[in-house]
């Protein structure tokens, strides 16, 4: 186990989910961006279009920035994040998939390498060699998402990796490959948007009025063919996922929000297929980056929320806790332990003085149980996203005791919150602690007594 960070009011989990919304962004467009480029540097030279040749390198310039300025800072920031509030779970991710991560980086490296050399090449170089810049950029940029998609979609549904331990066999998981088709169509309609957003800076005429119809083309492609690998991507989820997005009223509501949005950004792509250029103006075309954002962040929520309560299914729960017995790399549930021998006594971190519960440290005890076991996904104010103490409320339970014997069904009777780690005193001080933190809690404290010796 690793010291317990927590991110008062908004929750780690949010600052992680902010981070990784945003930087689907940068590295989407910096995925798809050179195919468009590619395209349209074929049809300047063609045509010895200069207008079009330009607005190609002021777009290539935009991908430099924003992608591989803003995109590398929220990469380092998930990492960062990542890190510091689930540092079990990186971990578990790099013993496992390091050889797929270093792959990723040499592919990213030739990316780094390719779009300097071609944005600082443009003009300078025969037309036929600088489209092939070009596209070993985007060839090198698509397969660093087909690595990646590999290790993403291993979080969501391990497959046979559970049985063998095997690195292919958690890669070429069951969401793999609807996932990298998803993504793949996601990033031609990402491009579309930042083109036409890139065209509205144009001056009028015929250029622009095609870059804006390709840059529809483009996105409503991506947006229907990306909305018919979606389904089959849900149609891949487990059972569990679908109960979740039923059951859970956020979860059911992010992904209505993202069908809405995915609506409306394909009537948007049909409008400039259809000359709208006014559509591509920055006064329309900047907010509906932002409506694609809100869509983005609706369709992540829900992949998040479709794995609880784990963070690697079958394995390892929200909490970092090894959930289940993994025979093949001979790892032992750590749930079953720490509900017989206790988790103060397992915890290297915890303070001597709380390892064993007493009259005088059992709140402080019971506090820090219910942060190593709720924390990933709750905060402990009133006033914050996901309030532990208003959820409480919201249930109706105000007794400790009710409250303790609720803790001891999660996991079977609610599944998509983790088992409760730690034995039945452990379990006593957590309810004690939880009760005291629910606001206008009228109900009778818990004795000390009833938390060391219990009545059940």
């Amino acid at each position: 186990m690793y010291p317990l960070f927590e991110f008062p009011t908004i929750g780690g989990g949010m600052i992680i989910a902010l981070i990784a919304t945003f930087h689907i962004l940068p590295c989407h467009l910096a995925t798809g961006g050179f195919w468009m480029a590619y395209f349209l540097e074929r049809r300047g030279h063609a045509d010895k279009n200069q207008e079009l040749l330009d607005y190609i390198k002021h777009f290539a310039l935009m991908i430099l920035i924003f992608c591989f300025v803003l995109g590398s800072i929220t990469g380092v920031g998930i990492w960062f994040a990542s890190t510091i509030i689930s540092p079990r779970a990186i971990s578990g991710l790099i013993h496992t998939y390091v050889w797929g991560w270093a792959t990723e980086w040499v592919f990213f490296i030739i990316e780094i390498v390719a779009i300097y050399t071609y944005y600082y090449t443009f003009g300078k170089v025969a037309p036929k060699t600088h489209m092939r810049i070009g596209l070993i950029y985007a060839w090198a940029a698509w397969i660093s998402m087909v690595i990646i998609t590999g290790i993403l979609a291993f979080m969501m549904t391990p497959g046979k990796w559970l049985e063998t331990g095997g690195f292919f066999d958690g890669f070429f998981n069951p969401t793999y490959w609807p996932q990298l088709f998803y993504r793949t169509m996601m990033m031609l309609a990402i491009s579309g948007m930042f083109a036409a957003v890139m065209a509205g800076f144009m001056k009028d005429g015929k250029t622009q009025n095609y870059v804006v119809k390709t840059a529809g083309r483009w996105g409503l492609a991506g947006m229907v063919l990306g909305a018919l690998f979606a389904v089959w991507y849900y149609f891949k989820l487990p059972a569990t996922a679908h109960e979740i997005l039923a059951s859970i009223p956020y979860a059911a509501m992010m992904f209505k929000v993202s069908l809405v949005i995915g609506a409306v950004m394909a009537i948007y792509f049909a409008l400039l297929i259809f000359g709208q250029t006014p559509l591509a103006h920055p006064v329309v075309a900047i907010p509906m980056v932002f409506v694609l954002f809100v869509g983005i962040g609706g369709g992540e929520s829900v992949r998040e929320f479709s794995r609880r309560p784990y963070l690697m299914p079958g394995y390892m729960y929200s909490n970092q806790i090894i959930a289940h017995d993994f025979e093949v790399k001979g790892i032992k549930s750590e749930v079953a332990r720490f509900q017989k021998d206790g988790f103060l006594q397992s915890n290297y971190f915890v303070p001597a003085d709380w390892r064993n519960i007493n009259e005088k440290n059992y709140l402080k005890a019971g506090m820090l149980l219910t942060k190593a076991n709720c924390v990933i996904c709750h905060t402990m104010e009133a006033d914050g996203r996901s309030s532990l103490p208003r959820l409480i409320e919201r249930i109706g339970i105000t007794a400790a005791a009710d409250l303790a014997a609720y803790l001891k069904t999660i996991g079977d009777d609610y599944p998509y919150m983790p088992a409760f780690a730690g034995n039945d005193v452990e379990r006593r001080a957590a309810a004690a602690y939880m009760v005291s933190i629910v606001p206008n809690n009228e109900a009778e404290p818990p004795t000390p007594a009833w938390v060391l010796n219990g009545d059940e």
